[in-house]
């Protein structure tokens, strides 16, 4: 089976650079995909991409080392293991609040006797290798995503399940329940004391923490604290935030709105 080079990187006791990908497009999937990242990750809850877009990203992504994840839209069974099946090599699942939740997220992503995953790895067997099923319960990566207070309250619980293998903070998300604005890169108290927390819990169990950042240097911040996976920006917001630095470049010459040529 083709190696997962994640978990092979948290072997080591690194970090893992992630990349995330809402932009329903095989093309910026690619473009994404020689651009140094570890991971990339294809959102499926918040971004707008659907599962047959998805698989077009996937097989853009496979035609390098990177290694490709999702973010399935929910604890859902027939979620979890269509898009393991279309060869993603782990799922990011939002929403996890409890030890029982958890342990349906792993019964759905390993066959059995470890789960309850059905057997039909499509795509995944392409990508994989004909061993594939000898070596996904092993391989694959299931990452619940911590994003509320009760999640944070159940931490230890969460990460005794067997076959978790890294959790993912969601600070908005974790934000809101903790009474605090929804944002990326928090600074306020409540939030990044319970992102201490996490990591934290982690550390004693041997699980991998996550976290979704908004720059680099917050994610600097964060590999200084512990976490082993972490996420720059977006496909869509690395475009827009360009586009937006070099027409401010040309806006400062003295070139008025509207009084560009149109072509």
């Amino acid at each position: 089976m083709r190696e997962n080079t994640v978990k092979k990187i948290w072997a080591r006791g690194e970090a893992v650079v992630n990349g995330w990908l809402s932009i329903p497009s095989s093309f910026a999937a690619e473009v994404m995909a020689h651009q140094g990242f570890d991971s990339l990750t294809v959102d499926m809850q918040h971004g707008v991409v659907d599962y047959q877009t998805a698989v077009t990203m996937l097989q853009a992504v496979s035609t390098t080392r990177v290694i490709p994840l999702a973010r399935v839209p929910w604890n859902d069974p027939a979620l979890l293991m269509k898009i393991l099946d279309a060869g993603v090599y782990g799922v990011i699942c939002p929403m996890i609040n409890t030890r029982a939740q958890a342990e349906a997220l792993v019964g759905a992503c390993k066959y059995a006797p470890r789960g309850y995953r059905s057997w039909g790895p499509v795509r995944a067997s392409i990508y994989g290798g004909a061993d594939y099923g000898d070596h996904a319960n092993e391989d694959l990566i299931v990452m619940p995503m911590i994003e509320t207070a009760e999640a944070v309250k159940n931490i230890d619980e969460i990460l005794r399940v067997p076959g978790i293998d890294a959790v993912y903070v969601g600070p908005s998300d974790l934000s809101l329940t903790l009474g605090c604005k929804p944002r990326l890169d928090q600074t306020d108290p409540p939030v990044v004391e319970a992102q201490q927390k996490i990591v934290e819990a982690c550390k004693r169990h041997g699980v991998a923490a996550g976290i979704h950042n908004a720059t680099a240097a917050y994610a600097q911040k964060m590999i200084a604290a512990g976490y082993q996976f972490v996420t720059l920006a977006s496909d869509s917001r690395f475009m827009a935030a360009k586009a937006t630095e070099e027409v401010a470049v040309i806006r400062k010459t003295g070139v008025k709105a509207g009084t560009l040529p149109a072509y």
